[in-house]
């Protein structure tokens, strides 16, 4: 792969990866309820989640969402539900306490799957798998290339959230400061799903 397709693929994986989404909102709120540690299951399960994901649409899954509108639609609805939920979910928690509980656990395979419903996620693989995969000759050299520098981003990105999450955790054991974190957290991830409802 050439040096300034490379130099366009990482400047990509930065903007897309480290901005707020479900995977850094989520990753965010689990170390800040639940500790680093809790929250890690989930940090690794996002770069396991979407490298099964750019796999199947460099195999062609993803061509086939983008020509099934209906399926779109399923993927968009879940995700925009599953997101609606977990918001509801998190607006709730006002005590370190309660966020051991069933109220805050979200797993690895849930963080797995996801990125399924991910929109964030299918628009980044399909267009890594168009802009710099499909089509190609060397396409199997490029896949091998793309999907490790990826997985890093992944993983670097939802870890960082969380260890800013987890930094936080002591300030906000204070007073209302967790039940207002949470509930900002939960419109972080309200204004997620409002955003995929437009794509």
């Amino acid at each position: 792969m050439p040096l300034t397709e490379f130099t366009a693929l990482l400047a990509l994986a930065t903007a897309l990866s480290f901005t707020p989404g479900p995977n850094t909102t989520l990753s965010t709120a689990l170390a800040a309820n639940r500790g680093l540690g809790p929250a890690m299951r989930f940090v690794l399960a996002v770069p396991v989640g979407w490298a099964a994901l750019l796999l199947l649409c460099a195999g062609g899954m993803g061509a086939a969402v983008v020509a099934a509108p209906m399926l779109r639609l399923a993927i968009k609805a879940l995700g925009i539900g599953y997101l609606v939920w977990l918001a509801w979910k998190l607006s709730q928690t006002s005590q370190l306490a309660e966020a051991d509980s069933s109220r805050m656990r979200v797993g690895f395979w849930q963080g797995v799957l996801l990125q399924f419903v991910n929109i964030k996620a299918w628009l980044l693989a399909l267009t890594i798998v168009a802009g710099w995969i499909a089509g190609r000759p060397d396409s199997l050299q490029r896949l091998a290339v793309v999907l490790p520098v990826m997985l890093a981003f992944a993983f670097a990105s939802n870890f960082l959230y969380a260890s800013t999450g987890a930094l936080l955790r002591h300030w906000l054991a204070r007073g209302a400061r967790l039940l207002w974190f949470n509930r900002t957290m939960a419109l972080v991830l309200v204004l997620t799903a409002v955003w995929m409802v437009g794509t």
